[in-house]
């Protein structure tokens, strides 16, 4: 029903913008010497606890330097924000800013209408841009354009149960850097104390497809398409599925329900969890007199170096009046600000994407002094690889079939690479024409 529902917008929203997408209407204007009032559809608003209470203060802290400028927040969940905001197109609402994650950036540049930034910012985006991470901005570009400026960002990292490493004999100070060794010690783990040794959160429908990215693209640089060819089945990525289903069969690797992996960390019951540094303030929460909490980089195939895919999501503009356009603007600015970043890796977790602030007394040296384990994220920020988003109205529907079959070739019995290949081919027809 949901995917029927997700289709139905999909058809009247690129109808009503027909012509739109993809182009800026007049020019931005220079300021805002009105009040005005932008919308910003925000999925961390949608969150319970420190995600929304940051970003209503990321807000309240644009509002008080802006005062001609009211930001009306709507929250809705990641996987539900662009059909909010189809929704609301649909029904006349405007739409001025929108987070959306990196998968929907094809969809919302060449059918929702969301703005070229380079058009309707000109000189201020080059300007805007200078000390951040050049591999974050090029990630929110469609044909040489900026249409998503990047906002939030995570990697994969391995949370790790120190308590359990230690009931096991391992010593939680030198924590798995390959896969084979993940293998050794979550067959350990779960031998020696009872409890789940490995689960990575790369299978589940809210889960996306970041983790399982970063995998595949660590054994050799291949990715999920060419283009718009698929090949989530060729041999590198097939290989490295197949290293997890070797993984579930020797006991390393938990099978557990796919929707139940944070719960079953937090409860002290998994060793090694690879999932978005993005939970790492929930997970401390969790481990506070339950368990002693680690971090770690995500493993590597041998020596080839890792290539941790960005979760997370950017910003769009899709306000066509001048004077909305340019309080949205300013609101983009805001949110990717040293300021910003300060509040969002602190207070949530997620990278900042401004490299210079980790070590300014200004901004978050302190913090990370106090908060060493969080360096296994930020080294990894340097090898940032896109999360490879699909082409064409039936991007969802190809990137779930590819998500059930990595699935099931980790959690079934057939030939992980026949299961690959079967849907790969089932799927290629529904992706857009080369």
């Amino acid at each position: 029903m949901l995917r029927r529902q997700f289709l139905s917008l999909a058809v009247s929203t690129s109808l009503l913008l027909a012509g739109v997408a993809g182009s800026a209407s007049a020019q931005m204007a220079e300021a805002i010497t009105e009040p005005v009032t932008i919308s910003f559809y925000n999925y961390n608003l949608a969150s319970a606890g420190i995600g929304r209470e940051a970003t209503l203060e990321l807000i309240a802290k644009f509002e008080e330097a802006n005062p001609n400028v009211k930001v009306e927040p709507i929250g809705a969940p990641s996987n539900e924000v662009l059909s909010r905001v189809q929704a609301d197109m649909v029904a006349g609402l405007d739409v001025d800013v929108a987070q959306l994650v990196f998968r929907d950036l094809i969809y919302a540049a060449e059918e929702l209408g969301a703005q070229p930034l380079e058009d309707v910012a000109g000189d201020e985006l080059a300007k805007h841009a200078l000390g951040f991470v050049p591999a974050g901005l090029a990630l929110g570009e469609v044909d040489g354009k900026t249409y998503g400026l990047a906002y939030v960002f995570s990697t994969p990292v391995m949370f790790i149960n120190r308590d359990l490493f230690k009931q096991a004999g391992l010593d939680p100070d030198q924590p798995p850097r390959t896969w084979e060794e993940v293998k050794t010690a979550g067959k350990a783990i779960a031998e020696k104390t009872g409890k789940h040794g490995f689960f990575p959160g790369a299978y589940g429908p809210t889960d996306g497809t970041f983790v399982y990215q970063s995998i595949v693209m660590s054994n050799g640089g291949g990715k999920v398409r060419d283009g718009n060819t698929l090949t989530f089945a060729d041999k590198d990525q097939a290989d490295a599925v197949a290293m997890l289903r070797d993984l579930m069969d020797s006991g390393a690797h938990a099978r557990i329900d796919v929707g139940a992996h944070m719960d079953t960390f937090q409860s002290g019951n998994l060793g090694m969890f690879l999932y978005t540094s993005a939970i790492l303030n929930r997970m401390e929460s969790a481990a506070q007199g339950n368990f002693e909490l680690g971090l770690a980089p995500m493993p590597s195939f041998g020596e080839k170096p890792t290539a941790p895919t960005n979760s997370g999501s950017a910003v769009f503009m899709f306000s066509q009046d001048p004077v909305k356009q340019r309080a949205a603007w300013e609101l983009m600015k805001f949110l990717t600000s040293d300021e910003a970043y300060t509040i969002i890796t602190s207070k949530i977790g997620y990278l900042p994407l401004r490299p210079g602030i980790v070590n300014d007394e200004r901004y978050l040296k302190g913090w990370l002094e106090q908060n060493p384990k969080y360096r296994a994220n930020l080294e990894q920020l340097d090898r940032l690889t896109p999360n490879v988003a699909f082409g064409g109205p039936n991007y969802r529907q190809v990137e779930n079939m590819m998500k059930d079959a990595m699935t099931e070739a980790v959690f079934g019995s057939g030939d992980p690479r026949q299961v690959l290949k079967a849907a790969q081919e089932q799927a290629q027809p529904l992706m857009p024409a080369n």
